[in-house]
């Protein structure tokens, strides 16, 4: 009787660790958190402010995902004289972004690294397709339909915060209005579907 009980608990013990590591393993499927960056005016003393909100959500069976963003944009205050203060010198609009069934890749080699000036991070997803970009509610001056790759990245080592940071990089046409450079956010929420 001791015999089987050990050996029940022995199985029972190695089916608790097989599920742990498949829970550890597992990749979650909705994030969100916020953008919050600058972008360069060329020719200019000052820069664009870049806030809002985004989503994303995984779909791991067919590898693609689906973004969204909502942006708010304006000339930032730093370098602009105390008359230039005011709304209409600012600029200030917004731009809805999309991305429906982009494509996914799992430890990407191509997303941008931490400024060398910060900790590192590890990107763990990236996600590009052609994303449309609205701005004022109206599609946007540079056009509707440009590329995008999303990377989210977390802490090396341990412990960390496995997913703790978002950029965006546009292509022409956005990237003459957004710039080439990563747009940086934070992750704030990483849940997987059923949660």
């Amino acid at each position: 009787m001791k015999a089987r009980l050990l050996l029940c608990a022995a199985c029972l013990t190695v089916v608790l660790a097989g599920i742990g590591a498949l829970a550890q393993g597992r990749i979650p499927t909705r994030f969100g958190g916020v953008i919050h960056d600058y972008s360069p005016l060329a020719g200019g003393t000052t820069a664009w402010e870049v806030r809002g909100p985004w989503s994303l959500d995984l779909n791991d069976e067919t590898r693609t995902a689906n973004f969204s963003a909502a942006l708010t944009m304006e000339l930032s205050v730093l370098g602009q004289t105390p008359a230039n203060v005011q709304a209409v010198i600012l600029a200030q609009h917004t731009h809805h972004i999309a991305m429906k069934n982009a494509t996914v890749t799992y430890n990407p080699t191509d997303c941008p690294p931490a400024s060398a000036t910060t900790p590192p991070y590890t990107a763990q997803i990236e996600i590009e397709g052609t994303a449309s970009v609205f701005a004022n509610g109206s599609v946007a001056p540079f056009g509707q339909y440009s590329q995008l790759q999303v990377c989210l990245a977390g802490g090396i080592g341990e412990p960390n915060v496995p997913f703790s940071n978002v950029t965006l990089v546009f292509q022409k046409p956005a990237a003459n209005h957004f710039g080439p450079q990563p747009i940086h956010g934070v992750v704030r929420k990483a849940n997987w579907l059923d949660e």
